[in-house]
């Protein structure tokens, strides 16, 4: 079986795009169930594993798209590519912060990170140890990243503020992001980010993680032995994060190094069972769906995220109400209780994507960068 295309990885791919499309278009984000909503601080719940998710996928993708060219090694045109993409995606991300009104007084106060831009960084990274160093120097480097950032934050003390410590705003991660990027971070905080400088660290080891999926699929043979070693190597990740994170909560916003071992586990566990299920049994019906999605992932995100941001500017009538929650107030609350209504209208927003890239695939437009 060529690994090239697997289908379970696109529809993995594109589970995880449209369950960012959902949590990130509700309705009111006044009436949202619970597991559609980001941890308040520790802790994960379903909505915060989408984004390790995307960079574990990146990490897989990286070895399905490169290993016929490792004999290579890291060619003059390999590397531009490389930086092209990175540039591209980290670009998409800005421009994405920037729309859709582009003045310069925005730009002067613009957020610089954002999730394409760790996936930018994540994928250039990983893409140039994937060609620099073997599978055994990618398992230190990642246990390096781990550990090195679990030190610092729990040991380092921070400037201004005392001994080291985890909470929002007085951790060293937020510490550096306003030495840095003082106006230019996250606006419901703006004075620290979710996708700050030093939590780069730990995400970088999710995506070589993905690297190591990658490798360790290729060089198994029989699919049951795959399935078995993705399950059971998922299910000590998953321990180990949980055990970690008795002294280092597993955390979303700062990407601890507990969270990475934790989601990580959980995403080899989804592949594996789509691994098992689509490209081994061949149950392919249910899932094209989400290969539309994943066939286009980069099209999809920045599109639902520009479209969202212009209806949400969009303001109508005396009461100056957005595009957006007029359409939620009138078409779905007033038939609906508030969360129910707000949770179809961003399953509304998904079918209705998925109506687009159902076309796309039929026409064979693939967008990529």
């Amino acid at each position: 079986m060529s690994t090239n295309r697997l289908l379970s990885l696109d529809a993995f791919r594109g589970l995880t795009v449209a369950a960012m499309i959902l949590v990130n278009n509700p309705g009111s984000w006044g009436a949202i169930y619970p597991p559609l909503e980001h941890a308040k601080w520790n802790g994960c719940t379903p909505t915060d594993l989408i984004f390790p998710f995307f960079l574990f996928i990146v990490g897989m993708s990286i070895h399905f798209a490169y290993h016929n060219k490792l004999r290579d090694g890291l060619t003059k045109k390999i590397f531009l590519k490389i930086f092209r993409r990175t540039l591209i995606i980290f670009g998409l991300g800005v421009l994405l912060a920037w729309f859709p009104v582009f003045s310069l007084e925005r730009l002067l106060h613009l957020r610089v990170p954002g999730v394409l831009q760790r996936i930018s960084l994540v994928f250039f990274c990983c893409s140039l140890l994937y060609f620099k160093t073997n599978w055994l120097a990618q398992i230190r480097i990642a246990l390096v990243l781990l550990f090195g950032y679990f030190l610092l934050m729990t040991l380092v003390p921070v400037p201004g503020f005392g001994p080291a410590n985890l909470e929002p705003e007085t951790n060293l991660a937020a510490w550096l992001d306003r030495l840095l990027l003082s106006g230019h971070l996250w606006s419901q905080s703006k004075t620290w980010d979710p996708e700050g400088l030093l939590s780069t660290l730990p995400a970088v080891a999710t995506g070589i993680i993905g690297l190591l999926t990658g490798q360790m699929f290729s060089r198994i043979e029989k699919s049951e032995t795959r399935t078995v070693w993705l399950f059971f190597v998922g299910a000590v990740l998953i321990a180990t994060g949980l055990l970690w994170g008795l002294v280092f909560p597993v955390n979303k916003s700062l990407w601890t190094s507990s969270f990475v071992l934790y989601t990580a586990g959980i995403g080899m566990q989804v592949f594996a069972f789509c691994y098992w299920v689509i490209d081994v049994h061949g149950l392919k019906k249910w899932a094209m769906p989400f290969v539309y999605f994943g066939m286009n992932a980069i099209f999809v995100f920045v599109a639902s995220g520009a479209i969202a941001k212009l209806m949400t500017r969009i303001k109508i009538g005396e009461e100056q109400i957005s595009l957006w929650g007029l359409i939620y107030r009138d078409y779905y609350h007033s038939w609906l209780a508030a969360k129910d209504a707000s949770l179809l209208l961003a399953i509304t927003f998904v079918l209705i994507f998925l109506a687009v890239l159902w076309w796309m695939y039929k026409k064979k437009i693939f967008i990529k960068v």
